[in-house]
C-alpha cells in the first residue's frame, strides 16, 4: 500500500522513525527499483542547523517550503544526489533523509548503476542509494504520491531500531548532537556504524 499524504504530514522525527522498514520504490523504465528502508535522518525547520532551510528560502530549497510527500532532490560535493521525503506542513521547511535501503528488487539493475557486485555496496549510503536507484535532480519535486517514485507499507512489523546523532553536520552548534538519525537494528545495509 502506497504511504498517503498524510503521513508526511506528521512531524519530521515520526516519519523518520516509521519510515523504517517500508519500502522505496523508483518505477523506472530499464526496470523497477525496491528496497527496504534501513536509515533514516530528520532535519526539522529553520532552526536546525543542519537542515538546509537554516539558511533561508533559496531556489535550491523551494521544495521543502512546500506540501509534505514530494522529494527534495539536491546534488553534493560536486559528485552525489541525496534523497529527501518532505514532512510536516506547507510554508515549514522539514524532511527526512533517506541514508540506506536494504536491496530487494532490481538488484542486477542496481549492480549495473553502481558499477559493484557486493549487495552490501550497493546502497547502503544516500548517495550509493541514489546512484543505485537512478535518483537524479530530475526528481526534485516529485510528488510521492505519484506513480515514479513512492514509499510503500506492505504491512510487516515495524523493525526495532535505535537513534544516533546525526552524519556529517559538525558545523551545526548543539543541533549535530540531536538523536535524529534512525537505523534498524542488526541491518548489515546502514551506512556507517
Amino acid at each position: 500500500m502506497k504511504l498517503t499524504r498524510s503521513f508526511y504530514e506528521q512531524s519530521t522525527v515520526d516519519v523518520a522513525k516509521q519510515l523504517l522498514g517500508k519500502y522505496l520504490v523508483r518505477k523506472h523504465p530499464d526496470g523497477d527499483s525496491i528496497g527496504r528502508i534501513v536509515e533514516a535522518e530528520a532535519y526539522i525547520g529553520p532552526q536546525d542547523l543542519a537542515c538546509h532551510a537554516a539558511k533561508g528560502r533559496t531556489k535550491r530549497t523551494e521544495v521543502m517550503f512546500g506540501p509534505a510527500g514530494h522529494a527534495y532532490v539536491y546534488f553534493i560535493y560536486g559528485m552525489y544526489n541525496m534523497l529527501n521525503l518532505v514532512t510536516e506542513a506547507q510554508d515549514y521547511p522539514a524532511a527526512v533523509l533517506i541514508r540506506a535501503v536494504e536491496p530487494v528488487r532490481g538488484v542486477e539493475l542496481m549492480k549495473q548503476r553502481r558499477r559493484s557486485e557486493t549487495l552490501r555496496n550497493l546502497a547502503s549510503g544516500p548517495g550509493k542509494l541514489c546512484q543505485a536507484f537512478d535518483i537524479g535532480r530530475s526528481l526534485n519535486g516529485a510528488d510521492l504520491c505519484g506513480k515514479i517514485l513512492y514509499i510503500e507499507d506492505r504491512g510487516e512489523p515495524a523493525p526495532r531500531f535505535h537513534a544516533t546523532e546525526r552524519i556529517g553536520v559538525t558545523y551545526a552548534g548543539k543541533w549535530k548532537d540531536k538523536p535524529f538519525r534512525f537505523l534498524v537494528r542488526g541491518s548489515e545495509f546502514i551506512s556507517k556504524r
